[in-house]
């Protein structure tokens, strides 16, 4: 073998050696990133339960924006995925019906906020909910939360600890992905006003 063969082949050795060096960068630089992303900007769900139906339905995937509260409150009408407050290592998909320092009363199943001789207009339930609860009190820096399927729900109605504070929402829902794409954000209900985007 010439000095020349040997220089090629080590040369060749070195390029392999760079390009996959190159590529093992790039990968672990994409899994940080991707990791960073899920960690601090998106939140990534499955819903098991048919508790949102028919906004979410069962087993849907979706997406949540973690920075969604960082300039702005929540409002009345989010979806958002919170640590439940009776376990908090689970997480939970729910929409913010009471806000702080709001009465919240349930009458033959229609929702009363502070004493209001008016219903909310909820256009998104999947059926007509019945029952009667409260009224509630919701703390400052804490929200009342209930399911799109009110009869099939386990929401503050159900739960030990009534109220989501607002540390514990996680993120707010953006878009599910699966079983089809849906955006969950963007148009809110405004309950004076009526839809707004």
């Amino acid at each position: 073998m010439t000095e020349q063969t040997t220089e090629d082949n080590n040369e060749q050795n070195h390029s392999v050696r760079s390009a996959v060096f190159s590529w093992i960068k790039v990968i672990v630089l994409a899994v940080a990133i991707a990791l960073a992303m899920d960690t601090f900007v998106i939140a990534n769900a499955v819903v098991p339960t048919g508790s949102m139906e028919n906004t979410v339905p069962t087993h849907a995937r979706l997406i949540g924006f973690r920075l969604s509260y960082t300039v702005s409150d929540p409002k009345r009408g989010d979806i958002v995925i919170f640590k439940y407050p009776d376990d908090e290592s689970k997480n939970f998909l729910k929409r913010i019906i009471g806000l702080p320092g709001e009465t919240v009363e349930i009458r033959d199943g229609e929702v009363y906020i502070n004493g209001s001789s008016e219903p909310l207009d909820e256009p998104y339930l999947a059926e007509t909910p019945y029952g009667d609860f409260g009224p509630y009190e919701v703390p400052e820096d804490c929200y009342f939360m209930l399911g799109d399927n009110r009869n099939n729900s386990k929401d503050s109605r159900y739960w030990e600890n009534t109220y989501v504070s607002r540390d514990k929402i996680v993120a707010k829902a953006v878009w599910m992905y699966y079983p089809s794409f849906k955006v969950l954000s963007g148009v809110t209900y405004d309950y004076d006003e009526g839809l707004t985007e």
